[in-house]
C-alpha cells in the first residue's frame, strides 16, 4: 500500500501537510467514531513512517534486492522478509543468536487500563498459531515485551505495543487528562459532575464554588495502575460555555454589581 496515498497527499507533501492530513483522517476513521480499525490503522502505519525524515528517506528510496543479494554486495537478510509481516527467526546455523519470533499489536486505551490478556495470530517458520498474552500494567506505547518459548517451534515472542490514539484522552505516564464543558453557573455557583472513564465507569467529581475556567481538577489514583506504583490520577480541565437563554432580571443584575 502507498503511504502518500494512504494520507490522500503528494510524494512532495511537506511535514505540515502531512500532518493536517492524518489529524483529518485519524478524525474520521478513529474506531471510537465508528471507523473501521483495519483502516485507522494504515492510516497511523502511513503518518509513522512519512513524519519520521529517516523513514520517510528509507521508503522514498528503498535499496533493490536482486539475486538473493542487496544493491552493495551484501548478502540477503531472510529476516527482512519475516520482519514485513510481524514475523523474525534466527537461522539454525547460528545457535549463538538469540530465537524469536516479532509482531506489532495495536491496543486501546481501554486495554490499558484493564492489563488483561489478549490473543494474537503468530507465524514462523515453523507454522501458525494462537497464542495468549498478558498485557503488562501502565504499557506504554512503543513498548517491547518478550514472552519466553510460546511461539511456535518454541520461539521466543517479542511484542511492540502501538496504543491507538484516543480523541477524548491524552495520556502522560500513568495519568489521563481531559476537557469538561460545564456552564459558567455551574463554576459560579459550585456543582457535582460525571465523568466517564476509559472503561465508561462513571466518577462523580465536585466543582468548588467560584472554579476559574480552565482549571483543571484531579481525580486521584483514578487513572491506570502501576506495578511498582501508586495509580496514576485523572485530571480534568473545567471549560466554561455561557448558556443561550438568559433572564434579563439576572443580566440587569450582572449590570448593576460591576457598577461602582
Amino acid at each position: 500500500m502507498n503511504h502518500y496515498e494512504t494520507l490522500g497527499v503528494n510524494t512532495t507533501a511537506t511535514a505540515d501537510e502531512i500532518k493536517r492530513a492524518y489529524r483529518k483522517l485519524a478524525s474520521q476513521h478513529h474506531p471510537d467514531k465508528g471507523g473501521d480499525t483495519a483502516t485507522f490503522q494504515s492510516i497511523q502505519t502511513a503518518y509513522d513512517v512519512l513524519s519520521d525524515p529517516g523513514k520517510r528517506a528509507e521508503y522514498d528510496n528503498p535499496r533493490p534486492q536482486f539475486g538473493g543479494f542487496q544493491q552493495g554486495g551484501g548478502p540477503f537478510d531472510f529476516n527482512t522478509i519475516f520482519d514485513m509481516f510481524g514475523t523474525r527467526f534466527q537461522h539454525p546455523q547460528q545457535p549463538n543468536q538469540a530465537r524469536h519470533a516479532r509482531m506489532s499489536l495495536w491496543i486501546t486505551l481501554a486495554d490499558v487500563a484493564t492489563a488483561g490478556k489478549k490473543t494474537v495470530s503468530v507465524a514462523t517458520h515453523h507454522g501458525t498459531s494462537t497464542i495468549e498474552i498478558e498485557i503488562p500494567p501502565n504499557i506504554q506505547d512503543g513498548n517491547t515485551v518478550q514472552y519466553g518459548r510460546i511461539a511456535p517451534g518454541g520461539l521466543d515472542l517479542l511484542v511492540t505495543f502501538r496504543i491507538q490514539p484516543d480523541l477524548r484522552w491524552r495520556r502522560e505516564g500513568a495519568n489521563l487528562y481531559t476537557d469538561h464543558r460545564v456552564s459558567v453557573w455551574d463554576l459560579i455557583t459550585g456543582t457535582e459532575i460525571s465523568i466517564f472513564d476509559v472503561l465508561g465507569n462513571e466518577l462523580l467529581m465536585g466543582i468548588p464554588p467560584r472554579t476559574q475556567p480552565g482549571t483543571q481538577l484531579r481525580l486521584k489514583g483514578r487513572g491506570f495502575a502501576q506495578k511498582h506504583a501508586p495509580p496514576g490520577d485523572i485530571f480534568v480541565r473545567m471549560t466554561a460555555y455561557i448558556p443561550d437563554e438568559i433572564s434579563e432580571s439576572i443580566i440587569e443584575e450582572i449590570v448593576r454589581q460591576k457598577q461602582p
